[in-house]
């Protein structure tokens, strides 16, 4: 459990969700931890958990939608553990639930591309600033398959996550050469608070009924019958994160259960040999 022995890294948005996954994995890989999010009780509760099981943690105040609070975010990390070699833009904001397009008044895009869009982009830029001078490191941008394949409802948000894809793709290219890789993972069907953040209280009641309806429909529709976990998201940064990932850049890792390869077939197949007639 020491694939990270060494290294520091941030994880934005860590307090909660696939960000608490991933911090709790990356320090048990033995990480130097910089968990920043804006939720101040959790974070820091958080971190007071990693420390007492002997991980080396601290806890920083960060809105990622400003870009001031980013830089000096890498800058903190960098003062505090000497470097900075992994940089996970996790956080991010789901646009408010509407009952259709036609009444969508895109009150709050400006700020869910100021989180999830902007604040990515910002976080990128300054963590390869610091790594493109120290040997490089590894970048991974937090997506969705909502960001890949099309669907009604929460459209800003969908498409934030579409242009974190296509910006990751970008900035694999351009900071390539030196040895900085940046890859985006997008998770599906993960459980997280993230869309009850989109709700008022008015619509709370329907926001569940329609969240139950949509993972209903997303286990129905998902070759892979288990439950997808943050830890699962969080195996699949810790490879983008070290060594073992070192030629694999500008990709980006679906964790979804096979939901963005296609649906599946309307029965089972009775057995193997039944499946590859099929096949053949």
């Amino acid at each position: 459990m020491t694939e990270l022995a060494g290294k520091v890294a941030i994880v934005t948005g860590g307090a909660s969700g696939i960000g608490r996954g991933i911090a709790q994995r990356f320090a048990a890989e033995g990480a130097h931890l910089v968990v920043a999010d804006v939720r101040d009780e959790l974070g820091e509760s958080l971190v007071d958990e990693l420390n007492s099981t002997g991980a080396n943690a601290v806890y920083r105040h960060t809105d990622v939608g400003e870009q001031a609070q980013v830089g000096e975010l890498v800058d903190a990390a960098v003062s505090t553990f000497g470097g900075l070699h992994v940089m996970v833009n996790n956080a991010g904001i789901s646009s408010p639930l509407r009952k259709g397009l036609f009444h969508e008044d895109f009150e709050e895009f400006d700020r869910v591309m100021r989180v999830n869009v902007l604040g990515l982009m910002a976080g990128t830029r300054d963590a390869a600033r610091h790594m493109a001078d120290n040997g490089g490191g590894s970048i991974v941008n937090l997506g969705s398959i909502g960001g890949i394949q099309a669907g009604g409802g929460v459209s800003t948000y969908r498409a934030s996550k579409a242009a974190i894809i296509h910006f990751t793709k970008c900035a694999a290219i351009e900071l390539a050469h030196y040895e900085v890789r940046v890859n985006c993972i997008a998770p599906g069907n993960i459980p997280t608070p993230i869309l009850a953040s989109s709700a008022t209280d008015e619509d709370r009641e329907r926001l569940e009924r329609f969240e139950a309806r949509i993972r209903r429909q997303m286990r129905d529709d998902r070759p892979l019958k288990r439950e997808g976990t943050a830890d699962d998201v969080a195996e699949a940064a810790l490879y983008l994160a070290t060594d073992r990932s070192r030629y694999v850049t500008g990709t980006v890792l679906p964790v979804d259960g096979g939901t963005v390869a296609g649906k599946v077939i309307s029965r089972k197949p009775a057995d193997k040999s039944e499946n590859l007639q099929q096949q053949g």
